[in-house]
């Protein structure tokens, strides 16, 4: 009776060391991580560009002069009336509307940006938690292995007593030698995990790849407190992706008007003083227009303008399809995951950890045979890890929600 009270689990990890916190681990990879750094210095680029498009052209400046009798400056100057030097300068000036037109453009292309920037966030935070979820799983199953190694040693103890006075065959004593031996292969998997997945935390905080990791907090039980519809009611104002495509709309329309604009002419204005030696000086000024005559090119150009209006609309609404439906269904697998894990810990488990306790005392008295005992013992640790393994996925749910919609869940 003596091993079945060792049976209950109890995964203690060291009370006494620092545990990793995921929120901490985020904040430091949105400072840290390169994706992220680029993500914001592309913002702050673009963000420049209104101000460049609203500008007008910079002013055109010439010096030079005419001369008679002979190509030297200044020749005839004051004798002559064709003869002088002069200073000119031209400013060019777009039909009215059109920098202002440029300049939305840029505007929606640096909100949009701005978008880009907050889904990269998104992402890093997202991976970030992701890899700390399955660290932590690979530190609960480390833990259940170690405690039910410690169980199987304890029955082949038994075991091997047993058939030293007659009372088991020496296959009771091999199987349970080899349910060790599986039981440290899945040890190195999970260590394997373990390592790959600390590996990835480095990368994305980064950190040198050998920076040391200290192990998570035990993971908590699940508790889904909001429901699909809410969630889905506020995915068209918080998810990133969305507001993005939403604003290549808007910026597919700025540039169709744009382009309706290109049938009116831009204007050039030419002013210039001219010195005359002893005669008065002579002054000039001019405006100039292009002559928009080339229709085919702006037809050209405003249908091209009309099919991006048409594509940047197709294109919102195949992300909000798309975002509906990866929500729903992650959502589906957090719910799943939720009951699943209910379903593990107050029936799954209490009943298999009660079949165990009865197989081992039926065991010691004689009443049952080894192989109904080992099997109820592989079963509870298959149960155990499929109870974290549920646990597991409802928080790797949560955060690929998270990533999608934007919104920040409870965990």
């Amino acid at each position: 009776m003596r091993f079945a009270a060792l049976f209950w689990p109890a995964l203690l990890l060291a009370q006494d060391t620092a545990r990793l916190d995921p929120n901490q681990l985020v904040e430091e990879a949105l400072r840290r991580n390169p994706e992220v750094v680029a993500a914001q210095k592309r913002l702050e680029a673009a963000r420049q560009k209104p101000a460049q498009e609203r500008s007008l052209p910079d002013p055109m400046v010439s010096a030079g002069w005419n001369s008679s009798g002979n190509p030297l400056p200044f020749a005839g100057v004051g004798r002559e009336p064709v003869a002088n030097a002069g200073l000119m300068a031209a400013q060019e000036v777009p039909y009215p509307g059109k920098l202002r037109l440029r300049s939305e453009i840029a505007v929606k292309e640096a909100s949009a940006e701005a978008q880009q920037y907050r889904a990269a966030q998104l992402g890093v935070a997202s991976k970030v938690k992701q890899a700390f979820y399955r660290l932590q799983h690979a530190w609960v199953m480390l833990g259940i292995i170690d405690h039910n190694r410690e169980l199987l040693r304890s029955l082949l103890r038994i075991t091997e007593a047993r058939y030293s006075v007659g009372k088991a065959a020496q296959s009771d004593v091999f199987k349970a030698q080899t349910q060790l031996t599986l039981i440290e292969t899945r040890q190195v998997q999970f260590e394997r995990e373990r390592d790959a997945r600390i590996a990835e935390l480095n990368a994305l905080l980064n950190r040198p790849p050998s920076s040391p990791m200290p192990p998570t907090p035990e993971p908590h039980i699940p508790h889904l407190n909001f429901k699909l519809e809410e969630l889905l009611a506020r995915v068209e104002d918080a998810a990133p992706m969305l507001a993005r495509d939403q604003k290549m709309v808007e910026r597919a329309d700025v540039a169709l008007s744009l382009a309706r604009k290109s049938y009116y002419p831009d204007f050039t204005f030419n002013g210039g003083y001219y010195y005359m030696g002893a005669m008065p000086p002579m002054y000039m000024f001019r405006a100039d227009m292009n002559v928009p005559i080339r229709l085919t090119r702006r037809r050209a150009e405003v249908a091209e303008r009309s099919a991006e209006v048409s594509q940047a609309k197709r294109t919102y609404e195949a992300t909000a399809q798309s975002l509906h439906y990866r929500v729903r269904e992650e959502f589906g697998i957090a719910e799943a995951a939720e009951k699943l894990v209910f379903l593990y810990r107050d029936t799954v488990l209490p009943q298999a950890r009660f079949a165990i306790q009865s197989s081992l005392s039926a065991y010691e008295t004689g009443a049952t045979d080894f192989l109904a005992v080992l099997m109820n013992h592989m079963a509870v640790i298959e149960y155990e890890m499929s109870y974290h393994e549920q646990m597991q996925e409802y928080h790797l749910a949560l955060v690929r929600l998270e990533e999608m919609t934007g919104v920040e869940l409870p965990q």
